[in-house]
């Protein structure tokens, strides 16, 4: 087959035509393999609408010498090996670089690993010597896009991290071959040749997904984990490689989605160029956005699951670190005097006189014998700090803790007498809801008069304006669950 519809670009796909009889053939090796071992998976699926994206296959068996790119070169039993030199001597003789696509890995279930070597997958590459072994890593893995990433291959990593977030990854790496000599005399070492460049990395920064250029230049292979749907493939093959790579490809098509600089006037390039300019700058705003919410995110998490669902020093380092961004003094005094002598916290501001702050984390209703811990602690802080006075306190109370916020009790005390008896008590009594809702919302002076009763200093100085702390480490071995938190 060496001719083309008008406008559509050849690829060589390195798998039976569908619903042949090769194909058939080789469904039904599978299926023995399936009993026998893992089976040889088919890539590519038949559904994929090729004229869509101005594309036609050439499947194994088909002329692929006039293509410039090749998915999933896959040599299935012996075949498909004659197609893709074809299809190399073609992009060589045209002095064109060879795009190629592999598929690392296999998402449907582990494969069986040797236990002797450092990978569980691997693609051999166009060099007799070179091949890239890729490691599965573990679920929730979260790739980034590599530094200095630019033009086609910066699109090509935005379009990945689309990817279904259960959706596999694995790290990639070059690494060479061995052979022995016929004589018995030794083993040959074979060094991997090319380089691979990095397109999106994991938190170690080693690729999962990676661009592998030959020594010559004349390859250029994309490796991409397995269940990547294949449609953005090909949407950014024939938007973005093509154009980058083998532009010359598509101008011999005559191809609908490619527009020649060379053919346009200058108001059409100058437009051109100005789009392509804020898409560039667009998606430069979006990342910079997106890592900007996933530290937000980070820093927001433990101090909002440590509010509404903590107990004990989770909750009290969560308690100390919104005081302590609201402007607050906040000194811990289990670490301060040691041991449980006195309350939890010690909080102060400016010319304001400091109080005790006891936090208390219970699963159901709040024990009315915390006021009176409280009350004692006040007693005997004279005996502690007799040089630093303090008269009030105030009780911090996660209550219900085990509940969603909404479903809670909007008082931490609802009995009326236990109600009446706080208003000549010198304790002050806040819910860890109540204090969530101020910090989410930033609402500084609110937290600052629920805490020390005032919100500038006795001498009519400004309020001590908030400032950043680092959040308290997550206790890992505790479930999340997280609420918007709407105000009470």
């Amino acid at each position: 087959m060496s001719s083309t519809a008008s406008g559509m670009v050849p690829v060589h796909i390195g798998q039976p035509e569908p619903g042949s009889a090769e194909e058939q053939g080789l469904l039904l090796r599978r299926e023995h393999m399936s009993r026998t071992g893992s089976p040889e998976p088919l890539r590519v699926p038949g559904d994929v609408p090729w004229e869509r994206h101005g594309l036609v296959p050439r499947w194994c068996g088909m002329e692929s010498s006039d293509c410039p790119a090749a998915l999933e070169p896959g040599f299935f039993s012996g075949q498909g090996r004659e197609e893709f030199q074809r299809f190399l001597d073609g992009t060589r003789q045209r002095g064109e670089v060879a795009l190629v696509f592999a598929v690392v890995g296999h998402a449907e279930g582990e494969r069986i690993q040797n236990v002797f070597s450092s990978v569980d997958a691997s693609v051999h590459l166009g060099d007799e010597s070179t091949n890239v072994g890729g490691r599965r890593l573990p679920k929730g893995m979260r790739p980034a896009i590599a530094a200095g990433l630019e033009g086609a291959d910066r699109d090509l990593a935005i379009r990945l991290l689309t990817r279904p977030g259960d959706a596999p990854w694995w790290s990639l790496e070059l690494y060479g071959t061995q052979s022995y000599r016929g004589d018995g005399s030794g083993r040959v070492d074979h060094p991997a040749a090319g380089e691979l460049h990095p397109i999106l990395v994991d938190s170690l920064d080693n690729p999962v997904v990676a661009a592998w250029t030959s020594p010559e230049g004349d390859q250029r292979w994309y490796l991409i984990p397995d269940a990547t749907r294949w449609e953005s493939v090909l949407g950014w093959l024939m938007h973005q490689a093509l154009p980058a790579y083998v532009p010359a490809a598509l101008r011999r098509a005559r191809s609908p989605f490619f527009v020649d600089p060379d053919l346009q006037t200058v108001g059409e390039q100058s437009t051109r160029d100005a789009l392509e300019d804020l898409e560039t700058r667009y998606t430069a705003e979006k990342q910079r956005l997106e890592d900007e919410l996933r530290q937000a995110k980070e820093t927001a998490d433990p101090v909002r699951y440590g509010l509404l669902y903590g107990s004990g020093d989770e909750l009290v380092d969560a308690v100390a670190h919104v005081l302590t961004a609201a402007g607050l003094r906040t000194v811990n005094l289990d670490e301060e005097l040691g041991g449980t002598k006195s309350a939890d916290l010690l909080v102060g501001a400016d010319g304001v006189a400091s109080r005790l702050v006891e936090i208390k984390g219970v699963s159901g209703p709040a024990q009315e014998p915390f006021v009176g811990q409280l009350q004692r602690h006040l007693e005997i802080w004279p005996k502690l700090r007799p040089d630093e006075p303090v008269s009030e306190g105030v009780l911090i109370v996660n209550h219900q803790h085990k509940l969603h916020p909404s479903e809670r009790t909007p008082q931490v005390y609802s009995r009326p007498e236990m109600v009446a008896s706080l208003k000549s008590l010198p304790v002050t009594v806040i819910s860890t809801v109540e204090l969530f809702n101020w910090w989410r919302t930033a609402d500084w002076p609110a937290i600052r008069t629920a805490v020390l009763g005032v919100v500038s200093g006795a001498a009519g100085a400004p309020a001590p304006a908030p400032v950043p702390v680092e959040p308290p480490e997550p206790q890992a071995d505790r479930p999340r669950r997280w609420w918007s938190g709407r105000r009470q």
